[in-house]
């Protein structure tokens, strides 16, 4: 079992539960965590062996780019696509954080952290 992670994704995208917040946008980041066997790529040093860091990115951009009301929903479209795009994840971990939210005081940011198992990995 092994760990991939990307973190630090930045993205500008339009969440947030007020009007206000979806029309002017706002910066957010991203960490996400997938649990996998990397045994096969660390041998073989195949791609198909491993999640290609390229398609987790572009699911994470893709997901951003949909406006939601919560980070909780953003976060929990983020686990459904990794698990349904790679069958042989094991685990997916994302947070998604909002700078600056508006709390009318200081907060650097806000921040939903979600994790997810499959509960059967296919052999």
């Amino acid at each position: 079992m092994g760990q991939i992670a990307l973190e630090g994704m930045e993205f500008f995208a339009y969440h947030g539960f007020y009007d206000e917040e979806q029309k002017i946008g706002n910066r957010y980041s991203v960490d996400l965590y997938v649990g996998t066997d990397l045994h096969a790529a660390g041998t073989s040093d195949a791609l198909d062996n491993t999640v290609n860091y390229v398609v987790l990115y572009g699911i994470v951009k893709e997901e951003m780019a949909v406006s939601a009301r919560l980070l909780e929903h953003v976060g929990h479209r983020i686990l459904d696509r990794v698990l349904g795009q790679f069958p042989h994840v094991k685990s997916v971990k994302v947070s998604v954080s909002k700078y600056n939210p508006p709390f009318g005081g200081v907060c650097e940011r806000s921040r939903v952290t979600m994790k997810r198992k499959r509960a059967k990995v296919p052999a």
